[in-house]
């Protein structure tokens, strides 16, 4: 008789393993929460009554080859250099 009480006060291995009560964890963690927004920036919009702002200098950068090929060109024809003499010149000039 005392064996068939045991028995039954026994908790149980394989029903007990899937109760779940407020001091336990579930096995499958919940998701991480989704990401921030965006941050959402309104570009700035020039004032009508602003001075206009000054253009950069045109030295101030190399720009591309084929542009400082082309700068040479117009230059040397400029100066009054022959075609043949320009070529050499616009290299040496976008080479520089």
């Amino acid at each position: 008789m005392l064996g068939v009480v045991l028995a039954l006060a026994a908790p149980g291995g394989v029903a007990t393993a899937q109760l779940l009560g407020p001091n336990v964890t579930p096995s499958n963690p919940p998701p991480p929460p989704p990401p921030p927004p965006p941050k959402i920036e309104v570009p700035a919009v020039p004032k009508l009554d602003a001075p206009p702002q000054q253009p950069k200098a045109r030295g101030s950068h190399r720009g591309s080859f084929g542009d400082r090929v082309i700068d040479c060109l117009h230059r040397g024809a400029a100066a009054g250099l022959p075609p043949g003499e320009r070529d050499a010149y616009s290299r040496a000039c976008a080479n520089q």
